[in-house]
């Protein structure tokens, strides 16, 4: 059976300070995203997932998104190198909840950058976006990690959105979903779905038919329902003004051996 363990870090104090890239700066109700997490992580717990807190980095603005700091395939977490700088210190204590979780542990080393959030797992397929925070020599040291192991690696244009995933994501099915303005080139994806809202294009698949999604997307939440899937919306409004999505909040483990 697949593992369900999420590995998740509760908002610092400097949430507001975090990195904006694509959007114009907007105020930040720190106290609103503290409880906003914790409905996410319930949401996880309430559909059997097992959520590992890595410790805080409250000097970190933009730790939260606990997703950019590693990409786990099979057994093996690459522990990212950003392309962002500011974000390297939130590296060790993440490690440190990859290795307790007895994970085998390889990371992205200089000249090399890569974010998380950038990698888009459909079965044994990694898109993974060359942007602002993946480089090209991120992209092959990802090869080298995980195509010993079965991956098969194809690197993705990304310039209009910070990370691959604010564009895209997949459905259990493996159709990978976008907003077609953010999207550079759906014809790299076999099967790909426009939906109608950009905060519809990022799902967790939760197990089942039950999607993860944010509740600012109520008519992909519509359409979803319509292809036999069941949305179960949050409101992570202050976390999408810092260009955070579902999935930044979380890094999901599905193949851990137990």
């Amino acid at each position: 059976m697949p593992s369900r363990h999420a590995l998740v870090r509760r908002p610092g104090p400097r949430l507001a300070e975090g990195l904006v890239t694509h959007m114009d700066r907007r105020p930040v109700d720190v106290a609103l995203a503290l409880r906003q997490w914790e409905a996410y992580v319930q949401v996880l717990h309430d559909h059997g997932w097992r959520t590992i807190e890595v410790a805080p980095a409250d000097d970190c603005p933009d730790a939260v998104f606990v997703e950019d700091t590693m990409v786990v395939f099979r057994n093996v977490a690459l522990l990212a190198r950003s392309g962002a700088g500011s974000r390297r210190p939130e590296l060790p204590a993440a490690r440190e909840a990859a290795e307790a979780l007895g994970c085998s542990l390889n990371a992205v080393r200089a000249p090399g950058t890569l974010d998380g959030g950038d990698v888009l797992k459909v079965g044994d397929t990694l898109y993974v976006g060359r942007g602002c925070r993946t480089n090209l020599d991120g992209v092959r040291q990802l090869r080298a990690a995980f195509e010993p192991l079965g991956a098969r690696v194809i690197a993705v244009p990304v310039s209009r959105v910070l990370h691959l995933k604010s564009a895209v994501t997949a459905l259990p099915d493996g159709t990978v979903i976008g907003y077609p303005p953010l999207v550079e080139d759906s014809s790299v994806f076999p099967h790909f779905r426009p939906v109608l809202e950009e905060a519809g294009a990022h799902v967790v698949l939760l197990g089942g038919d039950a999607l993860l999604m944010a509740a600012s997307a109520p008519r992909t939440a519509q359409l979803f329902t319509r292809l036999g899937y069941r949305p179960v919306p949050v409101d992570i409004s202050e976390f999408e003004k810092r260009e955070g999505c579902v999935t930044c909040l979380s890094v999901r483990l599905r193949e851990l051996t137990e």
